[in-house]
């Protein structure tokens, strides 16, 4: 009974704020164009000892949770940039996620093409995502990862209003598409160095690649953290 009260509210308050942020982007005017800058963008860090795992998540809850007993493991932290949609039906695994040490970041609500998006519109797609990862884990959300690494000048402002880092990376496993591990491991180890983002999503090679890339981050005498100490938060 207690956790269907608990789902009900949390319902409620979604609704909530995807409504007064139409209400905004309605309402509200279009903000100053701001360019791409080093300053707004992140595509790695300067870091010469550290590496920054992406997790890029709107689905596989089951692999969610082998990568985070992976990590464990291994001693690894990572950030997970996750999808509002998928936080609503997942409200205890992000809880986990968090619970675990790791960096909740948002990447969105509905999966959109962001520079296909106006200024508004793409508030209106990230702030409730934030909002509700932040009601989730009772801790502020500072970085977004645009879906498909698709963004504009209008989300670099959006962001910047909602006090959003909008980071990409340096390295793509495109392990949403290709299905082998030793692919994986191939893209996020190759020429690996200090600083570099690697980006990943919870399917079922990535856990099977997981301990490999990690052994390797180790070998090379880098640590697996989270992004924002290597984004200056």
């Amino acid at each position: 009974m207690k956790n269907k009260i608990i789902a009900i509210v949390t319902n409620l308050l979604i609704c909530a704020i995807i409504i007064a942020t139409a209400v905004v982007g309605f309402y509200g005017s279009s903000a100053v164009t701001v360019s791409d800058s080093s300053e707004n963008v992140y595509y790695g860090s300067h870091s010469e000892s550290e590496v920054s795992l992406m997790f890029n998540v709107y689905q596989g809850t089951e692999y969610v949770y082998k990568i985070l007993d992976t990590l464990d493991e291994y001693g690894a932290k990572a950030t997970f940039f996750i999808g509002g949609s998928w936080a609503d039906d997942n409200v205890d695994c992000v809880r986990d996620i968090f619970s675990r040490g790791h960096e909740i970041a948002s990447h969105g609500y509905f999966h959109k093409d962001h520079s296909a998006l106006s200024y508004d519109e793409n508030v209106a797609e990230i702030e409730p995502s934030v909002r509700l990862l932040e009601m989730i884990c009772g801790d502020k959300v500072k970085l977004f990862a645009p879906p498909s690494g698709a963004f504009d000048e209008f989300t670099v402002n959006a962001c910047a209003t909602l006090g959003l880092k909008v980071i990409m990376w340096s390295k793509d496993t495109i392990d949403w598409r290709d299905k082998d591990s030793d692919l994986i491991f191939s893209r996020a180890t190759k020429n690996l160095r200090g600083g570099d983002f690697v980006l990943m999503h919870p399917t079922q090679a990535t856990v099977s690649a997981l301990p490999r890339i990690l052994g390797y981050i180790r070998t090379c005498g880098l640590a697996a953290c989270t992004v924002s100490p290597s984004v200056g938060e």
